[in-house]
C-alpha cells in the first residue's frame, strides 16, 4: 500500500485535531475521508515525540477498522493512555511531533534469517506475554537482527532468548512510516 502525500497529511491532521479537541474539551472531530486507501481496514501505530523523545506510542496490530478511524483512536490512546507516561497536557501539544506507522499483515517467521533490520518490525507471543517493536526502532538504535529479537522479547516481559522456545511465535511485518518534521 502506498499512501500519497495528501493521504499522509490527512492522517496527520486526524491525529493532531483529535488530540487537540480532547485537550481543549471540544467535541471530537468528524472526518469524512473519501480516499479509498484511508477507508481500508489497516493496523496502525501512532507515536508522539516531544523534543525527539518518546512521549507515547500505541497501536493496533490487526486491521480492525478503516485506517483513518484507527489512527484517530490510537492518537487518543498514545496521548492519554500509554501507561509509560502521564496524560498529555495542552501546553505540551506545541512541542509534540507525530509519527504514524501503517502496518502490513503479520507473517510468522520460520527462520530468523528472514528478519531484515530497518524493513521489518517484530511481534512475539509466548503464553500470556506479547511484545512488539516497530521497524524504525532497530534502525534508531543501530541493532542487528539478534539484538532486535532480544529486545522484542524483553519488551514482552520475557527472557531475552525466549524467541528460541518452541512455544514462542515470532512474526514480522513492514510498515509505511511517516510523520511531521
Amino acid at each position: 500500500m502506498a499512501l500519497t502525500d495528501v493521504d499522509k497529511k490527512a492522517l496527520l491532521d486526524v491525529v493532531r485535531k483529535t488530540i487537540e479537541a480532547r485537550l481543549t474539551g471540544g467535541p471530537l472531530p468528524e472526518f469524512n475521508l473519501s480516499a479509498e486507501v484511508l477507508n481500508e481496514k489497516k493496523g496502525a501505530f501512532v507515536t508522539l515525540k516531544k523534543h525527539s523523545h518518546l512521549r507515547g506510542c500505541i497501536g493496533y496490530i490487526e486491521a480492525r477498522k478503516p485506517l483513518y478511524k484507527t489512527v484517530g483512536e490510537m492518537a487518543l490512546a498514545a496521548a492519554f493512555d500509554d501507561p509509560r507516561f502521564p496524560p498529555l497536557k495542552l501546553d505540551e501539544l506545541k512541542n509534540i511531533t507525530i509519527e504514524i506507522s501503517v502496518m502490513s499483515p503479520l507473517q510468522q517467521v520460520k527462520n530468523m534469517d528472514e528478519i531484515e533490520v530497518g524493513i521489518h518490525g517484530l511481534y512475539i507471543t509466548k503464553g500470556f506475554h506479547s511484545g512488539l517493536l516497530l521497524p524504525q526502532v532497530a534502525s534508531e538504535y543501530n541493532w542487528d537482527s539478534l539484538t532486535f529479537l532480544q529486545e522484542t522479547c524483553y519488551k514482552a516481559g520475557l527472557e531475552r532468548d525466549a524467541w528460541k522456545d518452541k512455544d514462542a511465535k515470532v512474526y514480522k511485518f513492514s510498515a509505511e512510516v511517516f510523520g511531521e518534521h
